[in-house]
């Protein structure tokens, strides 16, 4: 870290623009300097209000599914099944009372949904987006679950490197960047290398939520890169305490 802002990292947060500002407020909390630089960008759709009937529970892989079913139905009775915590706090934020957290991965979310829920209880919807990681519905199907997915919404990818982030690289105040998944770690090197700043990386930590993550980001020469020990956020911003307030008192 520069001597200029040893006391507060620099942390660069590239979720989309809601989920970066609840990851900002976390990081101001725990003694960061947030830096919003979003990638992706949720588009949701113009579909219908998703149909219930049969459905004994809702399946979210992640905050951004359980958001747009819930600006486009108001039933809030519904079980939900959640692939982590934080998808599980918005589902609760959102005023679904009846909610479940895997902590963890799609793996853990299809282990929580065996343990409590009934073949013969109706259907599971999977309310999530144009592209999903892993293979739930394959899962549940083959255990003799009915399944089905309902498409909200889609992400657009960045096609440059918001002036935030560019700033930040440019001047080397930049202690780390937060990287949430495969496809925001693709989108990244990508634009570093397009737009120069490849480079600079080498002196910034890369902070990865699973190594799925960690894959993609590898492209680049980083200062270091460092794999949650859970998927979950409380578990990488707990590896980012690790590293980065380490490195402030070596």
């Amino acid at each position: 870290m520069t001597d200029s802002h040893r006391q507060r990292p620099r942390i660069l947060v590239t979720r989309p623009e809601e989920d970066a500002s609840a990851t900002a407020e976390v990081l101001i909390a725990r003694g960061y300097d947030p830096i919003a630089a979003p990638l992706l960008d949720i588009e949701e759709l113009d579909e219908p209000e998703p149909d219930l009937d049969g459905v004994q529970a809702l399946l979210a892989t992640s905050a951004n599914g359980i958001r747009t079913f819930a600006h486009r139905s108001a039933y809030r009775q519904i079980p939900v099944f959640a692939v982590g915590d934080a998808t599980a706090r918005e589902a609760r934020r959102l005023g679904f009372a009846r909610v479940s957290s895997a902590d963890g991965d799609v793996g853990t979310l299809a282990d929580l949904v065996l343990d409590r829920c009934r073949r013969d209880g109706g259907d599971l919807l999977h309310v999530a987006g144009s592209r999903v990681a892993g293979d739930l519905g394959g899962i549940l199907e083959r255990e003799g679950y009915g399944y089905r997915r309902v498409v909200l919404y889609r992400m657009r990818v960045a096609t440059a490197l918001p002036a935030t982030a560019c700033a930040a690289l440019a001047d080397d105040s930049l202690d780390g960047v937060l990287v949430y998944s495969p496809r925001t770690a693709a989108t990244f090197a990508e634009l570093a290398i397009r737009f120069g700043f490849d480079a600079a990386c080498a002196k910034v930590h890369a902070f990865c939520l699973s190594t799925a993550v960690a894959k993609k980001i590898a492209v680049l020469d980083w200062r270091g890169i460092h794999v949650a020990e859970r998927p979950e956020q409380n578990a990488l911003l707990d590896c980012l305490d690790s590293v980065l307030f380490a490195t402030s008192k070596g």
